[in-house]
């Protein structure tokens, strides 16, 4: 199956990793123009434990400040349990709600203070609150290209999980690199055996890279046929909990200047992303 090219802006993402927390209706401001800039999906919040993650405490107060008229983004937020998706569903503006699993049971405890087996528990039932509440489900797996603690991985256990996605209904999976060490080989690797195994499927990538590394890493998912990215406009932010060092996000504007190369058209606004540009203050990283 094709599917048109996606991109994901990741604000929530970009935000979380932040020293200083973001002022409410900075972000509020900054991901309005960003949803006129004409990205597939926005990703406007988290609703996780506000002692984990501090800079998600104001999710709702950002959603109800968002400005959704006409033809707009969808609207996404990540969740770490069932609580976070019930809430998540009480909101209107919400169209996916995305959980972020990985079969890698160190990273489990660490993002999620869970295992696996709760962490199969928890998609089921999220499942059942998005069928509920007519919002979709979207899983990532995080650490799929690798693993930095030990733990077993190898391509067959991606593409065994992603089939255990599908079979709990998951439509749309991105695959996440959060410590930014994925080869360009690797990547050909996992989505040449997903695409071929799980056509109906959309998988995604996140990819966190240092801005000299992303052209070769986007080059290799896009000729393996990914077509749904996430990024960050500026690259900013990353994990807190998958090292001592955070990565940078995919950059939105690397993303647009491989696209611009291969004579892709991004779709997305100038005029609005500079207005987001130059909404946000200076950044401590």
């Amino acid at each position: 199956m094709h599917f048109e090219l996606k991109i994901i802006e990741t604000p929530r993402d970009g935000f979380q990793g932040l020293k200083d927390l973001v002022p409410t209706d900075v972000k509020v401001r900054y991901i309005n123009h960003l949803l006129e800039a004409g990205f597939d999906t926005v990703e406007a919040g988290s609703f996780v434990s506000p002692k984990a993650v501090p800079q998600m405490a104001d999710t709702r107060e950002v959603l109800n400040g968002l400005v959704l008229t006409g033809r707009h983004p969808k609207i996404m937020v990540l969740v770490g349990n069932e609580q976070g998706g019930l809430e998540a569903a009480e909101f209107p503006q919400v169209d996916y709600i995305l959980y972020p699993f990985s079969f890698s049971p160190s990273f489990l405890k660490r993002n999620l203070n869970s295992d696996i087996v709760r962490a199969k528990e928890v998609i089921s039932n999220l499942r059942a609150v998005c069928g509920h509440a007519k919002k979709e489900l979207i899983v990532y797996i995080t650490m799929a290209f690798g693993n930095p603690y030990g733990d077993p991985w190898s391509v067959q256990m991606v593409s065994d999980w992603a089939g255990y996605l599908v079979s709990e209904g998951v439509r749309i999976i991105p695959l996440s690199d959060i410590m930014g060490d994925v080869t360009p080989e690797r990547i050909t690797e996992v989505y040449s055996q997903l695409m071929k195994e799980y056509p109906g499927t959309e998988f995604g990538i996140h990819l966190h890279c240092r801005p000299d590394e992303y052209y070769g890493k986007v080059h290799a998912a896009w000729e393996a046929g990914v077509r749904r990215f996430d990024t960050v406009l500026g690259g900013f932010g990353g994990c807190p909990f998958a090292g001592d060092h955070l990565v940078s996000n995919l950059n939105t504007r690397s993303l647009m200047t491989y696209l611009e190369k291969i004579g892709m058209d991004s779709g997305l606004g100038e005029e609005f992303l500079r207005l987001a540009e130059n909404s946000l203050p200076p950044l401590n990283t």
